[in-house]
């Protein structure tokens, strides 16, 4: 069996969902990768007894992650606990302390803080109170990291800071830490492949998978496949060792036989790199006129570092008048059919492909909600066009969700309709 970690999150900020966790999937990943398999991820407000409580329910696991606690404050408790669990007296480290009285004061005069503060300088002892016996990592900002020695009670423990830019190098420190090393020293390969499919209804997804667990009698026994529906794209994940490669590889090829040119990224590629690839590659560019989407289908193609050498630029056209004036849409059509339509999304894209001087034009029109729906045009629905050298291709979208749902379900199928548009 490979070495097994576990992740405490700390936080009432992150239990209460005001700062999202980004630590705990990405150590999850970077341990996956070193061929760690992380059984749990706990996310625990700024209470004592919760957090002693969480790393408790891992004492079956190799190795242990904090992350945030570390700080100045009252609430940032974590060194505290972790040395009181595994038995360890606080000691004061003097050439710590030192060497973050010179990153604190440095951030002070940056900042125009009272560096000589009492709090301040209260702020900066706390931070350099270190478990007996533990070993020290290396400020990123203020707050070292510690790696406490395992005990009757339970394993190693990495404690990490909060903020992600602290923690990902500090990470990166810690796994040469010889106390690591030999908590990992069980690791052993943990291969990951993802699929991404766009169509097919998870309905679907699930019956290939009773098939292929009948046609092939225990063929998934060695893997770990996970199903994931993200705004409309199904991602198929499957874990293996080595060993278990032919099975993975018997149910890719299951996948693509039963769905086809659904299976759109069979390595995993993001719909966002095929589309800017294929635009790259055919020296084309694009640009949007959005209504519901206020802008979002632009985002997201701007996300992509580059995006300049095939984005020419995008209208919030959510106004009749701004249709009309910025993209060109006649208001005569927009009279006698309606902003949400089909024919709008067709002048929204044809209107802003000509104006950009564009290869390709995105229309979008539709009813986000969750007001402004009739009988006629429901809430969710949505139009949407791509325009480019052989005429425009629609499509008419009915989503369900509320307003966030409708949206981003939008923006997915855009990029997916532009990517077939490409792909011919």
């Amino acid at each position: 069996m490979t070495a097994r970690a576990g992740i405490v999150v700390t936080g009432t900020e992150v239990l209460t969902g005001r700062v999202a966790d980004a630590n705990g999937p990405w150590l999850a990943e970077d341990l996956r990768s070193r061929g760690v398999d992380v059984g749990r991820i706990v996310v625990v407000g700024d209470r004592p007894d919760d957090l002693v409580a969480a790393i408790s329910s891992l004492a079956d696991h190799d190795l242990v992650l904090t992350s945030g606690g570390l700080g100045p404050t009252a609430d940032d408790l974590t060194t505290q606990v972790v040395a009181d669990l595994r038995g360890r007296t606080m000691c004061l480290d003097p050439d710590l302390e030192e060497r973050i009285s010179a990153i604190a004061t440095g951030i002070a005069r940056q900042r125009g803080w009272d560096g000589d503060s009492p709090a301040f300088t209260a702020g900066i002892r706390k931070q350099a109170m270190v478990p007996e016996g533990a070993g020290v990592l290396e400020p990123v900002g203020t707050a070292p990291g510690l790696v406490v020695p395992a005990s009757e009670d339970g394993p190693v423990v990495v404690v990490l800071p909060g903020p992600p830019r602290e923690l990902q190098p500090m990470w990166t420190d810690a796994v040469d830490h010889p106390l690591v090393r030999e908590a990992l020293a069980g690791a052993e390969e943990l291969r990951q492949t993802t699929v991404r499919l766009w169509g097919p209804p998870e309905a679907e997804l699930a019956e290939l998978l009773r098939d292929h667990e009948t046609t092939h009698p225990g063929a998934l026994d060695d893997l770990e496949v996970t199903t994931c529906l993200r705004d409309g794209e199904l991602e198929v994940v499957v874990r293996h060792v080595p060993h278990a490669q032919p099975h993975t590889d018997a149910l890719l090829a299951a996948l693509q036989e039963r769905f086809g040119e659904a299976v759109f990224a069979p390595t995993g590629e993001r719909v966002d790199d095929l589309v800017a690839e294929a635009l790259l590659a055919a020296d084309a560019t694009v640009a949007t006129a959005e209504s519901c989407t206020a802008g979002l289908v632009a985002g997201r193609l701007a996300d992509r570092p580059g995006s300049s050498a095939y984005l020419r630029g995008g209208v919030v056209a959510y106004a009749n008048d701004v249709k009309t004036d910025h993209v060109g849409v006649p208001a005569e059509l927009i009279e006698s059919v309606g902003a949400v339509s089909e024919e709008v999304a067709v002048a929204l894209a044809l209107g802003v492909r000509s104006r950009y001087d564009a290869t390709y034009g995105i229309g979008v029109t539709g009813v986000a909600g969750p007001g402004g729906g009739t009988a006629e045009k429901p809430v969710g629905l949505v139009h949407v066009a791509v325009a480019g050298p052989d005429g425009v291709e629609p499509r008419r979208l009915m989503l369900g969700g509320d307003r966030d749902h409708v949206r981003r379900r939008t923006v997915v199928s855009v990029l997916h309709l532009l990517r077939e548009v490409l792909d011919r």
